[in-house]
C-alpha cells in the first residue's frame, strides 16, 4: 500500500539560536510540536525525523516519531540543501520496502501551526505536484516594494505604480511551514530545485506563520502561543 509520510528535517547545529530544535517551547522540546501535530494527522502514516544529532534523535523517538539513521555529514552542512535531504530520506526508506505517494514535510521551527492546518493542506489540492504553506505578504511589489534599475534609481518591482494597496493583486510569502510533495515531484525538484514544479498554496493566518531562526523569533513566538493557545 503506498504511504503518506510526515519528514521532519533537523540539523543539530544552529548559529542563530544553539540548540533550538530541542529547546523548551510552550513545555516541550521545540521539534516535539511539528511531531506530535503530524502523529494526530489521520492521513499521514508514519513520521520520520532526519537528524544528524543524537539528542535530537533521542527526543525525537520519544515523541513517537522514527529515526532511521543519523543524517550523513555531507547532507547536515549550513551550505546542504533541504530537497536533497528529504529525498534521501524518502530513498532509504524505499530501499527498505516502504512505498510512498505523498511527502508532507514540516518545518520543525514552525510550531504555531494547528493540526488542522496538516489535513488541510493535504486536502487543498490532491493533484497539484507540490502544495506550500503561505501567508498574505505585508509588502506588495505593485505598491511599495522596489527595486535598483539598469539606470541606478529605484523603482517599482510590478506595475505602473498607479493603484491603491487595496487595490493590488493579492500577494503571498512562503512561510516554509508545510510541504505536501507527491512522490515524483520531489524527485524532481530534489535535482531542478524547487520552482522547477507546478504548485499551489494554502493560506495561514500570519501569527501562525512564524519561523523561529533567533532568539527575537523564539520570544515572540512564545508570546503569541500565549497569547491565542490560552
Amino acid at each position: 500500500m503506498n504511504q503518506t509520510i510526515a519528514t521532519i528535517c533537523a540539523r543539530g547545529g544552529s548559529k542563530g539560536l544553539p540548540g533550538k530544535n530541542i529547546r523548551e517551547f510552550a513545555g516541550k522540546p521545540l521539534i516535539v510540536h511539528s511531531i506530535e501535530q503530524a502523529l494526530a494527522c489521520p492521513a499521514i502514516d508514519t513520521v520520520y525525523v532526519s537528524t544528524d544529532d543524537a539528542c535530537i534523535a533521542d527526543v525525537a523517538r520519544a515523541a513517537g516519531a522514527t529515526v532511521p539513521y543519523l543524517r550523513p555529514a555531507e547532507l547536515a552542512s549550513d551550505t546542504a540543501s533541504k530537497l536533497p535531504t528529504i529525498e534521501h530520506m524518502v530513498q532509504h526508506l524505499e530501499r527498505n520496502g516502504i512505498r510512498i505517494e505523498c511527502i508532507v514535510d514540516l518545518q520543525p521551527t514552525s510550531p504555531l501551526r494547528d493540526n488542522d492546518d496538516i489535513t488541510r493542506a493535504l486536502l487543498k489540492s490532491p493533484k497539484a505536484p507540490l502544495v506550500v504553506s503561505v501567508r498574505e505578504a505585508s509588502d506588495n511589489p505593485y505598491f511599495n516594494l522596489v527595486e535598483r534599475g539598469a539606470d541606478g534609481w529605484m523603482h517599482l518591482s510590478k506595475g505602473g505604480g498607479n493603484v491603491r494597496r487595496q487595490d493590488a493583486p493579492k500577494v503571498y510569502a512562503l512561510n516554509g511551514s508545510i510541504y505536501v510533495w507527491q512522490r515524483a515531484a520531489l524527485a524532481q525538484a530534489a535535482v531542478n530545485g524547487l520552482w522547477s514544479v507546478g504548485m499551489d498554496g494554502y493560506v495561514m493566518p500570519g501569527w501562525r506563520s512564524v519561523d523561529i531562526d533567533d532568539l527575537d523569533d523564539f520570544e515572540y513566538a512564545q508570546w503569541l502561543y500565549q497569547r491565542h493557545r490560552n
